[in-house]
């Protein structure tokens, strides 16, 4: 989920609260806060609190919630996770800490450590693009041993993905929740378990339809919709060539839809207005589309 904001260090309750309400009723299985998408290590702590403090209060308990905890400091990590358990959120979710680049002995102690402490249950993030350490499937063992439930795999490493699923075959309580959109039928039609998907801010009926079709190995269902999601990716994620497109993207397309404010957190920028006129464009003609 997105963090809708009004600035660098307020939120936008009412978009949140529109947000939340959009997602719900859309059918997603359940909320992951401060993740990639939500711009979890840009938001100063106090606010990554609020954000989880009113989202969890705001769903009061419809649907699981998740609150990523990644941070720099061991510490600070620890601080939000035990803030979030005292919220009601469900679980926590742990990717390695960045900016020093970390080893696989590294992060596996950096797992011994945390997981003692923490009081919720806890997911892994493999997301190498921004923490520079795409984790082993032996450092992923380790996190399992040490209680982990299961892993979201945002490397768009395929054979990596099949490799999750083989070794974790037989623990039915270990889920691989796939970040990359178009694996989700390849996630699902392997053994996994199902998906993160930032698009399903935007269009969460479109996600669990898709997600539906692969647990249904409906394959002429999930050819059809693969063609609405390329599509949407061509147009809504590529409005310019940078890293940070998707969330722009995103939250511009949110902005347009009348959700959410598109204010992005520091040092990102929202979209042009010339960005935005072909973000609007995009949405209408999704929006004429029964998929």
């Amino acid at each position: 989920m997105v963090t809708p904001l009004l600035d660098n260090k307020t939120l936008d309750i009412n978009g949140l609260e529109k947000l939340v309400e959009f997602l719900i009723s859309g059918g997603v299985h359940g909320l992951f806060v401060l993740g990639t998408t939500g711009e979890g290590p840009s938001l100063g702590l106090h606010l990554r609190k609020e954000l989880i403090k009113r989202t969890a209060g705001m769903v009061d308990g419809r649907i699981p919630v998740l609150a990523g905890i990644t941070d720099t400091s061991f510490d600070s990590s620890l601080e939000l996770a035990e803030y979030a358990a005292g919220c009601g959120v469900d679980a926590v979710v742990i990717a390695p800490p960045y900016y020093i680049p970390i080893t696989q002995e590294e992060m596996a102690y950096y797992i011994e450590n945390l997981a003692p402490k923490l009081p919720l249950p806890f997911l892994m993030y493999d997301i190498p693009a921004c923490t520079r350490l795409h984790m082993s499937v032996e450092t992923i063992k380790v996190a399992k041993e040490l209680g982990s439930i299961g892993i979201k795999d945002s490397s768009g490493d395929i054979s990596f993905m099949y490799s999750l699923i083989n070794e974790f075959s037989n623990e039915p309580m270990f889920s691989i929740i796939t970040g990359s959109e178009l694996l989700i039928p390849e996630t699902i039609l392997a053994g996994g378990t199902g998906a993160v998907a930032g698009g399903a801010n935007m269009f969460p009926d479109l996600y669990v339809e898709f997600f539906n079709a692969s647990a249904n190995h409906d394959l002429v269902r999930i050819d059809h919709l693969k063609n609405f999601i390329i599509h949407l990716t061509d147009t809504i994620y590529e409005p310019t060539r940078q890293i940070s497109r998707s969330i722009r993207g995103i939250k511009c397309a949110l902005s347009v839809m009348n959700i959410c404010s598109d204010n992005v957190a520091f040092p990102l920028r929202k979209l042009s207005a010339h960005e935005r006129e072909r973000i609007a464009a995009s949405i209408a003609e999704f929006k004429n589309h029964i998929y």
